[in-house]
């Protein structure tokens, strides 16, 4: 990701973890890399209603962009997903989730490196934990990935809304170098595998 101007670099909102909304439509809050990808990606999913980027899994209160990148905080980048279980489950959900970023390496995506980054999902239920838990358990005995999958399986916490210039970044500027020569791809990659699961 990118240095951004101290300007842009204002307290994220807070929310408090929950498990649904109104209208039977659930929740999902996963950390696999850069939010920009991670968002772009699940934007793209049929059944997904809203991905909000943000914050999670640390220790300072509405901490900023800056503070995280540092590290310090203890927190992810990760996003909070609204979906619809009667058109996709959470389970397809962290089939898209796992086969989207690398989940053996450890506070690590590709060029992004420190705990900010790492793979982590962070669950609204006991519901949520068991079917992360037994998946993750069946990837790492199915040998699906050449090294033991590392994903920290936490349970949701405050949840604070990044910077509004984070929020639908790739949408909004899919010309940046970023987003072409690192986003791009991955959508491409994430749309051959999962074609049968994009929104009309």
């Amino acid at each position: 990701m990118v240095l951004v101007p101290l300007w842009a670099c204002s307290q994220a909102k807070q929310t408090k973890p929950m498990t649904s909304t109104a209208g039977n439509k659930e929740i999902a809050t996963f950390g696999n890399g850069c939010f920009w990808c991670t968002e772009a990606v699940f934007q793209r999913v049929e059944g997904v209603e809203k991905v909000v980027s943000g914050y999670t899994g640390g220790s300072v209160k509405n901490p900023t962009y800056r503070e995280v990148c540092t590290g310090m905080t203890g927190h992810a980048e990760a996003i909070q997903i609204t979906f619809d279980p009667s058109k996709i489950t959470f389970v397809e959900l962290l089939e898209i989730f796992w086969q989207t970023h690398d989940p053996t390496t450890l506070n690590r995506q590709g060029a992004d490196v420190g705990t900010q980054y790492r793979s982590a999902i962070f669950y609204h239920s006991d519901t949520q934990k068991q079917l992360a838990t037994e998946y993750k358990q069946k990837l790492n005995a199915s040998g699906a990935f050449d090294k033991p999958i590392v994903t920290e399986i936490s349970p949701a916490a405050v949840f604070y809304i990044a910077e509004d210039y984070h929020q639908n970044y790739y949408n909004l500027n899919g010309k940046a170098p970023y987003c072409a020569y690192v986003i791009e791809p991955k959508l491409e990659k994430f749309e051959k595998a999962f074609g049968k699961k994009l929104k009309k």
